[in-house]
């Protein structure tokens, strides 16, 4: 009888899980012709995903669970090596946490960005990528499955190729390596958002956001470009993030 209890019970949690559980795939996709190191953080305080940072090779592909209700943001470092002392650090991207793993760190700007907020039950998800911490490579975002529009949301552009000297981020060679955003190169509050510039109608694009959205328009050049910028999908089972596209 406890044997048959036991099995009761047993289908009884698992039909409940089964009933409540849903995850989204992210695949990562590397058309870089050099390798990237991805990072992921989730927000909202909850845990993070099964690796927050790891190596892809160029032409390489992995794939992550994220469980929904689950928000969160993706990048791609680049110029990544380890010093002699075991310490692990990029030139663009950087998450600080000295190992491939960010451990729950963020991309230090500038940095594409790619997020996505993932509903419980099949809602309706967002994504979009994101140019406000700045540039470093080009990325998309698609979905496989699901329902409503769902498009794919791309930033393909080099936008280091166009970068005005005052937002560029130089290698020690003298190349331009990343593009940062006018609030980090400049910290005013007229292009980070902030102060007497902190709503939609006080924080009109600036001749730097400008930039990055004739590049990449479907892209956020700045904290206020929703209009084409924000894109939605319901119940989407995979999400793939292309560095490169």
């Amino acid at each position: 009888m406890k044997t048959l209890s036991l099995m009761i019970s047993c289908l009884a949690l698992a039909s409940l899980f089964l009933s409540g559980a849903q995850s989204a795939r992210i695949t990562f996709t590397n058309k870089c012709p050099n390798t990237v190191w991805p990072g992921t953080l989730t927000a909202d305080q909850k845990p993070q995903l099964s690796t927050t940072g790891f190596e892809l090779a160029s032409g390489a592909s992995t794939s992550l669970d994220a469980q929904a209700p689950w928000i969160g943001r993706f990048w791609a470092r680049t110029g990544c090596t380890t010093d002699t002392s075991g310490r692990f650090s990029c030139a663009t991207g950087d998450c600080a946490s000295g190992q491939v793993a960010c451990n729950g760190n963020g991309a230090i700007p500038p940095a594409s960005l790619v997020e996505i907020n993932i509903a419980a039950n099949s809602g309706q998800d967002f994504y979009d990528v994101s140019l406000v911490d700045g540039f470093n490579l080009p990325v998309s975002v698609s979905t496989e499955g699901g329902n409503g529009d769902c498009q794919t949301s791309s930033c393909p552009a080099n936008v280091n190729a166009v970068c005005p000297a005052e937002l560029q981020l130089k290698a020690a060679d003298g190349s331009v390596i990343a593009c940062k955003s006018a609030c980090t190169a400049l910290n005013q509050p007229q292009y980070c958002c902030t102060g007497d510039f902190s709503t939609p109608e006080t924080c009109p694009p600036t001749n730097y956001s400008l930039i990055f959205e004739n590049q990449c328009p479907q892209a956020y050049s700045y904290a206020y470009d929703d209009v084409n910028s924000t894109f939605t999908c319901s119940g989407a089972p995979n999400y793939v993030i292309t560095f490169c596209p």
